[in-house]
């Protein structure tokens, strides 16, 4: 699972450095930016819950918005910074479960491999939802399925 984390996650910021180029084409970038920004921000939000516990991060869900110039080694900090995170860690470890401060200030506790997980889901979300705002402002996205970093064409004679 470990393997499979980091591996998730270097496609995630593949994945979405392409879909940044893209943005970096669109007359209108606002929303786009929010929605990058905000993956950016619960990455680093989530690694600060756990690694400051039992304090409470002060990290926004959305802000700080960088620019499109910023976003790109914003997200590859992060993603490294995650990866680093998990390199850290056994493969027990990521089934250990985690405490942190909640939404609601209260004290909560998930599986750690879970966390993980629903970081990479929601970077594939958000990303899913820019390629549209790309796509509803006439530009055709850059291709960002897994599939497209495995497969390759073969000659048959």
């Amino acid at each position: 699972m470990k393997q499979y984390l980091i591996d998730t996650f270097r496609h995630n910021n593949s994945a979405n450095r392409l879909v940044l180029e893209s943005m970096a084409e669109l007359p209108e970038k606002g929303e786009a930016i929010n929605v990058f920004c905000h993956i950016i921000n619960s990455q680093n939000k989530w690694l600060d819950r756990l690694e400051q516990y039992p304090n409470d991060t002060k990290r926004d869900w959305s802000l700080p918005v960088y620019t499109v110039v910023e976003m790109g080694q914003e997200i590859d900090e992060s993603t490294a910074a995650w990866i680093a995170f998990l390199e850290g860690k056994t493969d027990d470890e990521l089934l250990e479960e985690v405490k942190f401060i909640g939404f609601d200030g209260g004290h909560w506790t998930c599986v750690l491999q879970d966390i993980a997980l629903q970081l990479n889901y929601h970077s594939i979300h958000h990303a899913a939802q820019i390629q549209l705002l790309i796509r509803q402002q006439g530009l055709t996205p850059k291709f960002v399925d897994y599939i497209g970093t495995k497969y390759r064409k073969i000659n048959v004679e």
